[in-house]
This record gives C-alpha cells, structure tokens and sequence, in this order.
C-alpha cells in the first residue's frame, strides 16, 4: 500500500500579486517571496504525510527557465501553461486539477487567496480527505470558510514562509497576544 500524499496546489500569480499589490505596495523583491519549499515542508509536518507540489505558471508570453529550474530543485512539478490573453490559464488548470482530484486519493492544500476555487475545493469536501487553504487570512476570499472540515493556514504565521516580518496589521486571537512584541524598539 502506498503512503497517502498531500497535493500542494499553488496559485503564484495570485500570492505574488497580493504580496506586491495589498501588503508591499511595489513589486516584491526575490528575497521577499515566500520560501517556496517552506509551504511543502510545513504541509508535509503538519499532516504528517508526504507534499507534492505542484506550481502553477503562466507561460503565455515566456517561461521563466531560472525560476522552473528553482521550483524543480524545491521538489514542486512547475505546471507552465499558455493560452490567450482573455484566459485566466492558472485558475483554469487549477480548477481542471481539483476536479480530476475527485478520482484520485489523496489531500489537497490550495495556495491561493481566490474565489474561483470554492466550488472545486467544495467538491473534495466530503470527509474523505483533508482539505487546506494557505493564504494571507485577511485576503483569503470569505468563501472559504463555508466548506466543511476545511483548515485554513497563513503563509506568514503558520507556514513560516518568509525570511522577514511582513508589513501586516494582524487580528491576534488574545491567547497568543504577547505584549512584548509591542514593547520592542
């Protein structure tokens, strides 16, 4: 009998631009991108099971050969798609991805703040697998909080995937409110 896996589905477009657009205000620099091969990681220990990656990329108008050549080295499968400019190539292979899911064992963790996926992920969600959202919480589509069993993780917080803190106001839950954080110079 195999291992179960977890199937680690990234949206980088999308995380990249609300890194850029909602929290830095400017294009990110390489060194404040998550660390990808943290997300498989922290996946992997979480649920105690192997992670495969796979990273989604449009590739309409070139492929990125450095950053393929890096997400292969991280363990990630680049998925590199083209097609028109009126096509969201990513949201559409991603929800192509999640409904062949449905036939296949395994538990899914989406990383993407977008609504395009609630209904595919909501298809999952029928208790067989776990299922996982890892985004920036305070721009994760509300949506997402409807589907049952769901965990929902943060980059930053839970999945450690940044090497600095981040410029974001964060909503504390009051048992992990540590003062001294504030008190810092």
């Amino acid at each position: 009998m195999t291992e179960r896996t977890t199937w680690v589905l990234v949206d980088g477009e999308n995380i990249d631009a609300t890194l850029g657009s909602s929290i830095l205000g400017r294009r990110p620099q390489p060194d404040e991108r998550p660390r990808w091969d943290r997300l498989l990681s922290f996946v992997s220990t979480r649920w105690g099971q192997p992670a495969r990656g796979l990273f989604f990329l449009n590739a309409s108008a070139h492929l990125p050969m450095s950053f393929v050549q890096a997400l292969l080295a991280l363990g990630y499968q680049p998925v590199s798609l083209s097609g028109s400019s009126d096509e969201k190539v990513v949201d559409i292979a991603i929800q192509r991805t999640l409904r062949a899911l449905a036939d296949h064992d395994g538990d899914v963790v989406l990383v993407s703040h977008d609504r395009d996926f609630v209904d595919d992920l909501g298809h999952l969600a029928d208790g067989s697998r776990r299922l996982g959202v890892l985004a920036f919480h305070e721009f994760r589509s509300s949506e997402y909080t409807n589907l049952p069993g769901l965990e929902l993780f943060d980059l930053e917080y839970d999945a450690e995937a940044f090497d600095a803190p981040l410029p974001r106001v964060r909503v504390i839950p009051i048992e992990e409110f540590d003062p001294e954080v504030f008190l810092q110079g």
